[in-house]
């Protein structure tokens, strides 16, 4: 039924010119501002929809994930950034760069000003 459509997916931030603004200067992605939400554009065509939402809560869970070829050199240069990584004990427990490295994928989580959660994950 939904094999040929284009899905996207969405999330909440309670500052759309703040999120505009890291999304854009922080992390170097084109977005589209329309009335009330902003259209993150990703390689390949697709796209995330950010909207306001006067009552937003933050997302316990991660929300948007980036693959990239060496997550270490990544969060070296979103910390130069101002891009503080999550720091994780137990299961997931990270380095002193927020960095798990535990079995499974590399990854590291931060969150964006809306403080829903996101990850930069080591591509295989």
């Amino acid at each position: 039924m939904f094999k040929q459509t284009k899905a996207f997916s969405s999330f909440s931030v309670n500052d759309l010119q703040q999120a505009k603004k890291f999304y854009h200067q922080t992390l170097g992605l084109d977005v589209v501002e329309e009335e009330y939400m902003l259209t993150l554009q990703m390689a390949g065509g697709g796209r995330i929809l950010l909207y306001s939402k006067p009552n937003h809560t933050p997302a316990t869970f991660t929300t948007l994930n980036f693959p990239v070829k060496n997550v270490e050199e990544t969060v070296d240069e979103l910390t130069k950034r101002g891009v503080k990584f999550l720091q994780y004990e137990g299961e997931l427990k990270t380095d002193e760069k927020g960095i798990f490295r535990g079995g499974g994928p590399v990854i590291a989580w931060f969150t964006d000003p809306a403080g829903n959660i996101l990850s930069v994950v080591e591509e295989q």
